[in-house]
C-alpha cells in the first residue's frame, strides 16, 4: 500500500507538499503507520497532495502536479490525489489517506475506487503533524474493492483503550448492521449550487439500484449543509496562519495560493471562527433530526468531473460561474458533524470518467456504510482502469 503524504513513515520524508517541509524525515510511525506495520503491511511509498492537504486538486512546488490515470490530462482531484491515482494505476490495492472535507471521499469517485471517512476519532492519532484541521481531519482508506477496504479498516479502527477519543467504539466490524431495509434520504443538489448534468443523473441512477436492492429511497432536501459549506474556506486559513506562526520568518517558503490563504487567516477574529462553530452545533442538531428519521443520507460525492489537471478547481459547473470550492458541495459538511461518509462508484459518464455517490451514517455508522457498499458492488461491479468502462 501507500501512504499518503501528510502522514508520519519512519525512514520516509515527509513533506507536506510544502518547501516549509521539505527534507524533513520522519523518525517514528504515526498511530495508524504503527497499526499498519503490526499487521504485515507492505509501504510502498508516499503519495502526492496538495500543499498542506487544503485544496481539492494535487500539485505542489516541490513534486508537481499529479494526474487522473483515467485521462491524465485531468486531475485525480484532492487533496488525496496521489493516493487514488497510485490504486487507480495499479501501483498498490490500498492507499491510506486523510480527509478533512472530502479529500478522501471526492478523488475515489474521479477515479473509480471506494473511499471511506471514518467517524471522526475511530481511527487513533497521536505523533503526526501539526493539526491544523483539528480532528475534522480524519485517517481513512481507498481502495478498489470493498473488501480490500474493511480489511483495512479492520486494522486501522481496531479498539484502542489507550486512545482517549476511542471511548464507545467497539473494533471495527463488531457493530451491528441493520438487517433490514434502510431508510435513505437522497438529496440531489444543495440548495441552488451546480451539480454536473451526468453525475446528476449517475447518482439518480444509482439511488433507484438502490431501491432494487430493497431499500427505501426518498428525495428530499437537506438545506442545513448550505452555511457550513460556504463558511468552510475560513477553517482552512484558520489552520495555516495558525501553523505559520511557528514559522514566522518562512511565509516565502509557501506557495503563493497557500500565502494568500495565511494571509488572510491572519485576518480572521474571533467572531468569524465562533460562526463557523455555531454552524457546525446547529448543522449536527439537524442532522441528527435527519437520522431520527431515516438511516443514511445520500447525495452526490462531488459536484463536477475532473477537470484539467493544471487548474486548481472548475472555473463553471453546469455553465454556472463556482468558486474553489464549487467541487466540494457535499462533503465539508461531513467532518463538521463528525459522522462517516463513503463514496461508492457509479456509472461513468458518457466519456468514460468515473462517478461516484455518498452515503452518510449517524456517528459511530462506519459498518453500515461499508456493508451497503459491499452489497452494491456485488450487484454493480465498477469498471477497473484496465478494464474499460461497461454500460
Amino acid at each position: 500500500m501507500t501512504i499518503k503524504d501528510c502522514l508520519n513513515v519512519a525512514g520516509f520524508e515527509t513533506c507536506w507538499g510544502s518547501r516549509l517541509y521539505a527534507g524533513r524525515m520522519a523518525d517514528e510511525d504515526e498511530t495508524p503507520i504503527l497499526r499498519l506495520r503490526a499487521a504485515g503491511a507492505v509501504i510502498l511509498a508516499k503519495t502526492n497532495v496538495p500543499e498542506l492537504t487544503v485544496q481539492g486538486y494535487t500539485g505542489n512546488p516541490v513534486f508537481g502536479v499529479t494526474c487522473n490515470p483515467w485521462d491524465p490530462a485531468l486531475t485525480p482531484g484532492g487533496s488525496s490525489g496521489g493516493a487514488v491515482a497510485a490504486v487507480s494505476a495499479g501501483i498498490g490495492p490500498l492507499a491510506i489517506g486523510t480527509d478533512a472535507g472530502g479529500s478522501i471521499r471526492r478523488p475515489a469517485s474521479h477515479t473509480g475506487l471506494v473511499g471511506l471517512k471514518p467517524t471522526a476519532g475511530r481511527v487513533p492519532r497521536q505523533g503526526g503533524l501539526p493539526p491544523i484541521m483539528l480532528d475534522l481531519e480524519v485517517v481513512g482508506p481507498m481502495a478498489r474493492t470493498v473488501d480490500d477496504l474493511a480489511a483495512a479498516m479492520r486494522i486501522l479502527g481496531a479498539a484502542d483503550p489507550d486512545a482517549v477519543l476511542q471511548t464507545g467504539f467497539r473494533p471495527f466490524g463488531a457493530a451491528a448492521v441493520p438487517e433490514r431495509p434502510l431508510r435513505i434520504l437522497y438529496v440531489p443538489a444543495f440548495g441552488t449550487a451546480p451539480v454536473d448534468s451526468e453525475i446528476a443523473d449517475s447518482v439518480a441512477e444509482a439511488a433507484g439500484r438502490l431501491v432494487g436492492l430493497g431499500h427505501r429511497v426518498e428525495i428530499g432536501r437537506f438545506d442545513a449543509a448550505t452555511a457550513i459549506t460556504e463558511a468552510w474556506p475560513i477553517l482552512g486559513q484558520a489552520g495555516i496562519a495558525w501553523l505559520m506562526r511557528a514559522h514566522p520568518d518562512r511565509l516565502d517558503a509557501l506557495g503563493p495560493d497557500i500565502r494568500v490563504l495565511a494571509e488572510a487567516g491572519a485576518k480572521l477574529s474571533a467572531n468569524d471562527l465562533f460562526d463557523v462553530q455555531r454552524m457546525a452545533l446547529a448543522l449536527r442538531q439537524d442532522l441528527a433530526a435527519l437520522f431520527a428519521g431515516h438511516d443514511l443520507l445520500m447525495t452526490p460525492t462531488a459536484a463536477a468531473l475532473p477537470w484539467s489537471a493544471q487548474e486548481t478547481h472548475p472555473n463553471r459547473i453546469a455553465g454556472v460561474p463556482v468558486g474553489p470550492r464549487g467541487s466540494a458541495t457535499f462533503t465539508g459538511f461531513v467532518n463538521a458533524s463528525g459522522c462517516p461518509g463513503i463514496s461508492i462508484p457509479c456509472r461513468p459518464s458518457g466519456a468514460g470518467l468515473p462517478i461516484g455517490f455518498q452515503l452518510v451514517a449517524p456517528w459511530g455508522g462506519d459498518e453500515t456504510l461499508v456493508s451497503v457498499a459491499a452489497t452494491y458492488e456485488a450487484a454493480h461491479p465498477w469498471p477497473m482502469l484496465w478494464e474499460g468502462t461497461k454500460a
